[in-house]
């Protein structure tokens, strides 16, 4: 769980930064690994996402300092690390995520940051919304501090059986902006987080397929299966059963007739069980990119739909 944590620094000279940490058995830094740092604003405050922990630990350090990871006690003063304060018994304060009804569901929208792909990424409400046709828009838009995301996610797991998502032209997008349709249980990380995902994006790479079918983790070569999604409408589907993982991408709407297949695959291997995973839908800018986002995206899922 992950809510936001907020202070104000006295005497802190120019330049320096906070750190923050939350223990979870040992100290964690926040609110990622890949966002460890947070900075101290013109007028002393500071603010940040955190995950929960039974307590939470901020230190003013100078601007070359490298935080752990992780660590199994806090480090004392000294050296580039000027003060330690540290946080017992409460929780931050959550926030509360807006609720959009799309396709029958009501799906919860993220607005607080994530280091999905490979950097921090801040999502927005604004990005996310239904038209007057009940059609649902994912938008990538600048921001004050950069590219700003969306995301949605159900607040109950539905476990196995048919995920049909129904998409316009999703072809146009840059090669650093990602589409994903995937399952994510923050607990269950000794199943790769139950994560099984049908993504578009070629990951900055303009040379390369922009779409792929994929049971975590991704490392493994047998878990990709990389393919071409071509203009026009596009139905993605996997079907999770015991065991097994049947992903398909047709042309048109397959949730009426459906055209011709543009890719299918099945994964026998590896396969998570259902457990605390919940379904998300995100567009979001590919951190790692060797090719810069230069415009915002929007893409339009005009259905979704849960079959047992």
């Amino acid at each position: 769980m992950i809510g936001t944590i907020a202070g104000r620094v006295k005497g802190a000279k120019p330049g320096q930064k906070l750190v923050l940490y939350a223990r979870g058995g040992i100290w964690w830094v926040q609110p990622f690994t890949t966002l460890p740092n947070t900075e101290i604003q013109p007028d002393s405050t500071w603010k940040s996402a955190t995950h929960m922990g039974t307590e939470y630990a901020a230190l003013l350090v100078d601007r070359s300092f490298a935080p752990a990871p992780t660590m199994p006690s806090l480090p004392p003063i000294g050296g580039k690390i000027s003060a330690v304060a540290v946080v017992k018994g409460g929780a931050p304060e959550t926030l509360t995520s807006p609720t959009l009804h799309f396709s029958g569901y009501d799906w919860k929208v993220r607005l607080l940051p994530s280091d999905r792909g490979g950097a921090a990424n801040p999502y927005s409400a604004k990005n996310a919304w239904t038209d007057d046709r009940g059609r649902l828009h994912l938008q990538i838009s600048k921001g004050a501090d950069g590219w700003e995301c969306a995301e949605l996610s159900l607040e109950r797991s539905l476990g196995y059986g048919s995920y049909v998502f129904v998409t316009r032209d999703v072809a146009s997008l840059e090669p650093s902006s990602v589409l994903g349709f995937f399952t994510w249980d923050d607990q269950g990380v000794e199943e790769n987080h139950r994560e099984i995902d049908i993504e578009i994006s070629q990951w900055g790479d303009p040379g390369s397929k922009n779409s792929q079918f994929t049971i975590q983790p991704y490392y493994v070569p047998v878990n990709v299966v990389r393919y071409l999604s071509p203009p026009g409408q596009i139905t993605y589907s996997f079907r999770w059963e015991p065991g097994r993982v049947s992903f398909k991408a047709q042309h048109g709407d397959g949730l009426q007739r459906g055209g011709a297949v543009i890719s299918e695959h099945v994964f026998t291997s590896g396969v998570p069980s259902p457990g605390g995973e919940a379904l998300h839908m995100n567009l979001y800018v590919y951190g790692k990119s060797r090719t810069l986002q230069r415009n915002g995206a929007e893409v339009v899922i005009e259905k979704f739909q849960y079959l047992p």
